[in-house]
C-alpha cells in the first residue's frame, strides 16, 4: 500500500493560477491508497471544498472522508483525507491550540489489511504554537486505543533543536530530525512536510513526489511512503491476544 501527504495550497500553483483539475491530476500521479491533504478548503468565508469529488474518484480512485460539517466541504481547518471508496472510518476532529486557527483530523480506518489510524495535521507558523500543537496531538493519541498510526501533514518545522515541535513527536514516532525537502517546489530545501509512523516499521521509503506537474501545482511537493500494514497488523493482533 501507499500513503501520501500534500499541501495543495488551495489549488493555487506557483504560476498564480487556481486550477483544481491540475491538483486532481497530481493526486492521481501519487498512486496512493490513502492521501492526507492540507489547505483543501477555502480558508475564509464558507469553508467549501476546492476539489471535484467526481473527478477525484474517476482519475485517482479516491473519495474524501466526510470530515467537514458542510455537505460541500472536504475537511477540518483544511485537513482532508482521501481513501478508496467504501472504506469505513471513525473520525475525530481536533482543534489545535495556537495564535491562529489550526486543526487536525484523526481517522481510524478499517482496511482489508487491518486497522490504521491516520492523523492529518497542519501546524502553525509560530514555534511556540507548533510545540503546543504537537503536544495536543500526542495527548489525543494517548487517550485512544493503541492502533498502528501514521501522522501526515505540513508540520511547518525545519528545526531540530530540543525546543522544536519535532522533538516532542519523537517520543512516540522515533527520530524525526531528518526528512526529504519538500518546500519550496522550485528549489526544495526545507523538510516542512512529514509522514511519521508508530510503530516505525509501519512506513518506509518516504520520498518527495517530484514531477513537472507537481512542481507547478503547489508551493509544496507531495510526500509518499510505503505502508506495511500486514506485518504491523499481525503484531497488534498478537498483543491483543496476549492481553
Amino acid at each position: 500500500m501507499r500513503i501520501a501527504s500534500w499541501n495543495l495550497h488551495k489549488c493555487v500553483g506557483t504560476d498564480g493560477r487556481f486550477d483544481p483539475h491540475r491538483s486532481v491530476a497530481v493526486i492521481a500521479e501519487l498512486g496512493a491508497d490513502v492521501v492526507a491533504l492540507q489547505e483543501a478548503d477555502r480558508r475564509f468565508g464558507r469553508r467549501v471544498g476546492l476539489l471535484d469529488p467526481k473527478l477525484l474518484e474517476k482519475h485517482a480512485g479516491l473519495v474524501p472522508l466526510p470530515i467537514s460539517h458542510l455537505p460541500d466541504g472536504h475537511g477540518w481547518h483544511g485537513n482532508a483525507i482521501l481513501v478508496r471508496p467504501g472504506t469505513k472510518a471513525r473520525l475525530r476532529r481536533l482543534a489545535l491550540p495556537g495564535a491562529e486557527p489550526r486543526g487536525a483530523v484523526v481517522a481510524d480506518l478499517e482496511l482489508r489489511e487491518g486497522p490504521l489510524r491516520v492523523v492529518a495535521a497542519h501546524f502553525g507558523l509560530l514555534p511556540r504554537c507548533r510545540r503546543r500543537q504537537s503536544a495536543a496531538i500526542l495527548a489525543a493519541l494517548e487517550e485512544s486505543e493503541p492502533l498502528p498510526t501514521v501522522l501526515c501533514g505540513d508540520l511547518n518545522e525545519w528545526g531540530i533543536g530540543a525546543r522544536c515541535s519535532l522533538q516532542a513527536l519523537s517520543d512516540l514516532f522515533g527520530p524525526v530530525a531528518t526528512g526529504p525537502a519538500s518546500f519550496p517546489t522550485r528549489l526544495p530545501v526545507l523538510p516542512l512536510d512529514r509522514i511519521l509512523a508508530w510503530p516505525q516499521p509501519l512506513v518506509s521509503h518516504v520520498a518527495v513526489h517530484d514531477s513537472p506537474l507537481a512542481r507547478v501545482a503547489s508551493d509544496h511537493l507531495p510526500l509518499t511512503a510505503r505502508l506495511h500494514l500486514d506485518t504491523i497488523a499481525e503484531t497488534f493482533a498478537g498483543l491483543r491476544a496476549a492481553a
